[in-house]
Parts: C-alpha cells; sequence; structure tokens
C-alpha cells in the first residue's frame, strides 16, 4: 500500500481577520449624522421656543430631507468608485497593449517590494502575458490598489446609509411624539440620543478597531456640543 493511501486531505487553514466592510461604513456613516443632526435641530427649535407639532413636523422633514441627500451621496459614491475602476482598467488594458516593455517592468518592480528577484519574476511574467486579463487584474491590484466593485454596491450603499439615518434621526426625535411640551420632550431627548450617542460610538470603535470608549465618548462629545450650541442660538435670537 502506497504512502498516499494513509494520507488524509485537510482543509486549507483559513485566516480570520476583522475588517471594516463597506455595509458597516455605511451603517456608520447613516447613523452618525441621523443620530446628530436630527438632534441639533430638534434642540434649536425648542431654544426658539415654538410649539411642539413644529418641531416633530421639522424633525420628520429633515429625517425624509437628510436620509435622501445621504443616500444620494453613498450612491454617487458609489457610482464614481465604479467608473474610476473601469477607466483605470481600459488605460492599464492600453498600456499592456501598447506599451509591454514598461508593464513588464513595472511588475518586477512591484515583486521586488515583496523580495523577489528579477530572475524569479520570468516564469510569473510569461503567464501573465499568456493573459492578458490576468496581467491588467494583475496591475490594478498590485500597482494601483483598486478592486473591481460590486455592480450593485450603489444601490446597496444608498439604501443602507438612507435606511439608518432615518433610525437614528427617530431616536432623538421619538420623545417629542410622547410629551406635552417642547421643553419636556428636548430633556428625554437629549438623555436617550446621548446614550444612544455613546452606543453607538462604543461599537463602532470597538470593529474598527479605534478604541471602544475613545470612539463612544468623542462621539457624545460632538453630538451634545451640536445640539446645545443649536438650543443657545436659537434662544438667543428668539
Amino acid at each position: 500500500m502506497s504512502i498516499g493511501a494513509h494520507t488524509h486531505a485537510h482543509p486549507p487553514h483559513a485566516e480570520h481577520h476583522f475588517s471594516a466592510s463597506d455595509r458597516v461604513r455605511d451603517i456608520v456613516i447613516g447613523m452618525a449624522d441621523g443620530l446628530t443632526v436630527p438632534f441639533a435641530l430638534a434642540a434649536g427649535i425648542t431654544g426658539a421656543a415654538v410649539p411642539l407639532d413644529i418641531v416633530i413636523t421639522a424633525g420628520i422633514a429633515e429625517i425624509a430631507a437628510g436620509s435622501i441627500a445621504m443616500g444620494l451621496g453613498g450612491y454617487l459614491a458609489g457610482r464614481t468608485e465604479h467608473q474610476h475602476y473601469f477607466a483605470e482598467a481600459a488605460r492599464e488594458e492600453e498600456e499592456i497593449r501598447t506599451m509591454p516593455h514598461r508593464e513588464r517592468r513595472e511588475v518586477i518592480d512591484i515583486m521586488a517590494a515583496y523580495g523577489v528577484r528579477e530572475e524569479e519574476c520570468v516564469p510569473m511574467l510569461a503567464g501573465l502575458e499568456r493573459n492578458p486579463k490576468a496581467w491588467r487584474d494583475f496591475m490594478m491590484r498590485f500597482e494601483l490598489g483598486l478592486e473591481e466593485p460590486n455592480p450593485s454596491a450603489a444601490k446597496k450603499s444608498a439604501a443602507t446609509i438612507a435606511i439608518s439615518y432615518i433610525v437614528g434621526g427617530f431616536i432623538p426625535l421619538s420623545p417629542y411624539m410622547f410629551f406635552k411640551t417642547p421643553d419636556m420632550a428636548l430633556g428625554v431627548s437629549a438623555g436617550v440620543t446621548l446614550t444612544a450617542l455613546f452606543a453607538f460610538g462604543y461599537f463602532k470603535g470597538r470593529f474598527t478597531g479605534t478604541g471602544a470608549m475613545h470612539s463612544a465618548w468623542q462621539t457624545v462629545t460632538i453630538g451634545g456640543l451640536a445640539g446645545a450650541a443649536a438650543f443657545f442660538l436659537a434662544r438667543l435670537l428668539s
């Protein structure tokens, strides 16, 4: 019986590293603005001593407008990334076709940064030259640091940002729907919003590796300052 008959196939070792996905990034963008901007707006209008229904109406209008604007911004950013990638891909294809000697040199230079000698690149270059598409993808990844974006990424980004903004926006606005006076609602809104900002900042810091408590206090400080500034400015001017 051969030695190979006693060997067992083992699954390849998989390493798991956390990386902030595009979806997490979009949730962070939407929630951060959704918690902060409507809170500052509601605080500012409350400082102007207006009726409760006006605060609620203005808050809902801001959440609607803000979610659309933020979602559209995310969509346009995704489309720009998509267009940029394919413009660069077309340029790489043209250079591979018209200036192969320069592209070979660039491959050698790229591999030299990883400790691969020029003569060791010869079989690799031969393989890339047989497959121009693979050569293009190699240059896109290792020369330009670009990867082909998901075709549906722009729409998903827009939806995620918009929904996160709406969810975040109704947290500071919801107390105004349950209390009889804007001043009473503002106190509860401030407590609820600052708590939500702290929790959001904490988990954002943990997921992104930037420090949970540092991120939490930073998020609370920014949101609190925005709301306080809006309230006292409106009170001063009213």
